[in-house]
């Protein structure tokens, strides 16, 4: 008969069983598959639940069949979790690798964050009004690139590009204003056809959960390639994603009203239920907390971002990313961005006593994440990691 095990999960907890967010790992010599996240460990799910689906390289194959096998699932995996286990089926986080858990199909990050919005206006256009005049009626976003989407974790290395120059002839080197934006992505599961747009009452039907984001950012480079058409190199080169996705269903707790909307947005826009995140992130920079961005105050929720994306027909695939953007609040402390903190690089950041504006190799920024937890207390969602190198 093969040993079985119970999972103990440590006191304060943030990976408790209101929460088992989703993965991909490798356990030693083995190969990649889905596993959830209980304590401090991890459950094969392949092996705990018998079913080959969950052998695979992403969540993707899981993640296609849709909201009523997503709740089924996660039923089946808290009666696991509450039981004695195969010790085949229970692998220590600290003992395997994290792979990306989701095969990103598109990627697209907005700029939801009123907070952020504003501050970036005040730093560009001084004299002028901070928010542009559609940043009120819709959500702002880009397309991004879905091929330098990385797992947490991976080195990033610094990117080189076109810069601006006194003179005004660009120059090519280095990015020299190498930034970060704390950020929270929406992973696709069940996609929607084309010519079919996505309501906000559909979000839960569409989008399997949530993970951290950091979306990397040359600011010399994007200041110079961005006019008249928007990001580009400056954001293309890496975007970290979390290696844990945390179930929608886990954030039950979380979900808050939005801020008010002024002026009510179109029809097409309304939330029919409130889809605001009182999610608390936390940005250290070499091991030293220099910010608190607050979720609960962005001013476009994940739903209305879904129903923009998709207003003009647009399909959507399993496996899409879609991204808040920056992350703020109104105090310097709430800043999800070294732009905003250093504003513009005229405010140098007190990093344990050394003054920093941008990111220099050798730098690693962590961004955390807690939210209100089913039962009481707060779950945790994945970090996001990363540390710069010299190219």
């Amino acid at each position: 008969m093969s040993s079985r095990v119970r999972i103990e999960v440590p006191d304060g907890s943030g990976f408790g069983p209101a929460h088992l967010p989703y993965c991909v790992f490798r356990p030693r010599g083995g190969q990649p598959r889905v596993g959830a996240r209980l304590g401090d460990s991890i459950i094969d799910l392949a092996v705990a639940l018998d079913d080959p689906m969950f052998a695979q390289p992403s969540l993707n194959a899981f993640m296609t069949q849709g909201p009523r096998c997503w709740q089924e699932v996660r039923e089946r995996v808290r009666a696991a979790a509450d039981s004695d286990l195969p010790a085949a089926a229970v692998h220590a986080v600290a003992a395997v690798t994290l792979d990306l858990p989701v095969e990103v199909a598109d990627y697209v990050d907005f700029y939801a964050s009123i907070d952020h919005a504003t501050a970036m206006g005040r730093i560009f256009r001084p004299d002028g009004e901070p928010l542009l005049p559609n940043w009120r009626q819709l959500p702002v976003g880009y397309h991004g690139r879905a091929g330098t989407v990385v797992v947490s974790g991976t080195e990033i290395i610094r990117p080189h590009g076109q810069r601006r120059t006194e003179s005004g002839t660009p120059d090519f080197g280095p990015s020299r204003r190498l930034d970060i934006e704390a950020e929270l992505g929406f992973v696709v599961g069940a996609g929607s056809p084309l010519g079919s747009p996505v309501g906000t009452g559909e979000f839960a039907e569409h989008v399997f959960g949530v993970a951290l984001v950091n979306d990397w950012s040359a600011r010399d480079i994007q200041g110079w390639e961005a006019q008249p058409l928007g990001p580009f190199l400056g954001k293309s080169f890496a975007t970290t994603l979390s290696a844990w996705v945390t179930p929608l269903d886990a954030l039950a707790e979380a979900r808050i009203p939005l801020p008010e909307q002024q002026p009510e947005p179109l029809p097409y826009l309304r939330d029919s239920t409130p889809w605001g995140l009182d999610i608390d992130l936390a940005v250290e920079w070499n091991g030293h907390r220099i910010s608190t961005p607050p979720y609960g105050r962005m001013y476009w929720s994940p739903a209305q971002m879904l129903a923009h994306m998709t207003a003009n027909g647009a399909s959507t695939r399993t496996g899409d990313l879609f991204a808040s953007g920056t992350i703020s609040g109104p105090e310097r402390h709430q800043r999800g961005s070294f732009m905003e903190l250093s504003w513009g690089g005229t405010e140098p950041i007190d990093i344990g006593g050394d003054k920093r504006t941008f990111l220099e190799d050798g730098d690693e920024v962590v961004i955390t994440a807690s939210a209100p937890a089913a039962g009481g207390g707060r779950l945790t969602l994945g970090e996001v990691r990363g540390r710069i190198a010299g190219r």
